[in-house]
């Protein structure tokens, strides 16, 4: 039988999206365990930091096995750059998979993940449509 791939669900609606300021975004969810990024984005944090590239290694960094970093979560499941405020603390450095959130590919696949995330999020389904081009720019950000 010929199996035929339905359209991403971000494809054939518009989604909408309007950042609250929560923070609920910089907690983890089950199984995942750090914040990815690249050797690019770490080092722009740790010279916003000012501090050596060995201490902040071993205080905020975990290698994977693709070459890529991330950013541990605290022993809470918090980032560690999420202030009291619930504002983060190096927003105008930090990574790609905090910019583009919510709009990740297992996130707008379907209309299923998309509410699942909506629970999460308060922001999802709230203010204006994002253009389609304005998510597929955030997915290739996430691929660079």
């Amino acid at each position: 039988m010929l199996s035929i791939k339905k359209k991403p669900f971000y494809k054939e609606t518009s989604l909408q999206f309007q950042c609250t300021g929560c923070g609920k975004c910089c907690y983890g969810t089950p199984g995942y365990h750090y914040i990815k990024l690249n050797k690019k984005e770490a080092e722009k944090i740790r010279e916003h930091l000012g501090v050596g590239a060995d201490w902040f290694r071993r205080r905020y960094l975990e290698a994977l096995e693709d070459d890529s970093f991330g950013i541990r979560l605290n022993d809470t499941g918090v980032c560690p750059f999420l202030g009291r405020d619930n504002r983060c603390s190096i927003y105008a450095h930090r990574p790609a998979q905090c910019r583009t959130y919510p709009f990740w590919p297992e996130v707008i696949d379907t209309e299923k993940s998309w509410k699942n995330e909506a629970r999460r999020c308060e922001g999802i389904d709230r203010g204006a449509s994002i253009p389609l081009k304005e998510i597929e720019r955030r997915l290739r950000e996430l691929e660079d």
